[in-house]
């Protein structure tokens, strides 16, 4: 086979899993969901193993504590949650029409000369068109992947997905390796070696952070004193995989609900000073520790997948995003270093250097 048929082949090979994926991207979500917990519990199923336990019953084990955390959790702050967002519903078209009396004295003094109606249809038009832009993207990833069908068949096939997956980690990897073309084996399990690294780093690593950081962000505006400090804390904290999404939107929107209640400043500072501590806590000691620096997803990258992933396949996209991030990264690397390495950017550098060692020389004489 020529390397035109082998480029041929991969490239029909990519266009019909593309086809597939958008065509079954509802019906996906659940084995998907399935196949991220089973990547992410697979080194704690391996340390147990390497304890002479079974694979099977280190695998039950596994599932269970991680399904049951999630489930105690879930079923904790359901309440809470719940009354908070109810409330803040109600009373949010109040506080957004607060916060733009407080404000509207502040923006005619940076804007005078200006019609006070032309600046505050500005601002008006402004605002709707970003919730109409975010409503429609939301608006699409749940039509297409949190139907109440899908709903149904996350919570009741995701686990069972995850338990044959995990079980069978291992030995689908082997067979999987057993595909290789030999003569490329080697390089290819180099890269994927290189993703399996990316991810973990990433995925793990940045879950952890976001973890601590909604716990805080909750912690530190409800001791503030911000009504709905629980909801926004950790819808911040949680969003925070997409970066500086997450502190920009809860800073924000903490930052208005805090001018709309309070009748100070100090209170005002203080929620802002939360976001802000969160974010020195985040960028010196969480993320360099938990996920490292050598992770080689670039921020734009990350978010760019996210919402390219949502917009195309939903739900799935979501999920699929750094993934894809990551194999597209590593490749993207790789053919890097191998042009560097090649004859055509070699050559081009020896031209420039013999060009630069004749003029040179005429100088000389």
């Amino acid at each position: 086979m020529t390397w035109r048929e082998r480029g041929l082949f991969w490239a029909l090979l990519l266009a019909a899993l593309l086809f597939a994926l958008y065509e079954l991207r509802d019906v996906l979500v659940p084995f998907v969901a399935g196949m991220a917990v089973a990547y992410l519990l697979d080194p704690v199923v391996d340390r147990l193993e390497r304890l002479h336990i079974g694979r099977g019953l280190a695998t039950f084990a596994v599932l269970l504590g991680f399904f049951a955390v999630a489930i105690g959790l879930v079923l904790l702050l359901i309440p809470l949650l719940q009354t908070q967002v109810v409330k803040l519903a109600a009373v949010l078209p109040g506080y957004i029409e607060m916060a733009r009396d407080r404000l509207e004295p502040l923006l005619l003094h940076f804007n005078e000369g200006v019609d006070r109606q032309e600046v505050l249809q500005r601002v008006t038009g402004m605002t709707g068109e970003l919730v109409s832009w975010m409503g429609k993207l939301i608006s699409r990833v749940i039509s297409g992947g949190f139907a109440i069908a899908n709903i149904l068949s996350l919570l009741l096939i995701t686990p069972i997905v995850s338990f044959y997956l995990l079980r069978d980690w291992d030995r689908m990897v082997a067979s999987v390796d057993s595909w290789l073309p030999r003569q490329q084996a080697g390089t290819i399990r180099t890269q994927i070696g290189e993703v399996d690294r990316t991810l973990s780093a990433f995925v793990r690593g940045q879950g952890v952070v976001c973890l601590i950081l909604g716990a805080f962000y909750a912690a530190g505006l409800t001791l503030a004193g911000l009504d709905f400090g629980l909801v926004i804390g950790l819808f911040s904290g949680l969003i925070s995989f997409v970066p500086f999404v997450g502190a920009l939107l809860g800073g924000v929107l903490s930052v208005g609900l805090a001018l709309a209640q309070f009748g100070s400043w100090e209170p005002v500072l203080l929620v802002a000073a939360v976001f802000a501590v969160g974010q020195v806590i985040e960028g010196n000691f969480l993320t360099p520790n938990l996920v490292g620096e050598a992770v080689g997803l670039h921020p734009v990258w990350v978010i760019f997948g996210l919402l390219a992933g949502g917009a195309v396949f939903g739900f799935v996209g979501v999920l699929l995003a750094v993934p894809m991030a990551a194999v597209i990264g590593v490749m993207a690397r790789f053919a890097l270093s191998q042009y560097l390495a090649s004859p055509l950017h070699q050559r081009g550098i020896r031209t420039v250097d013999d060009r630069a060692a004749t003029d040179d020389q005429e100088t000389r004489g």
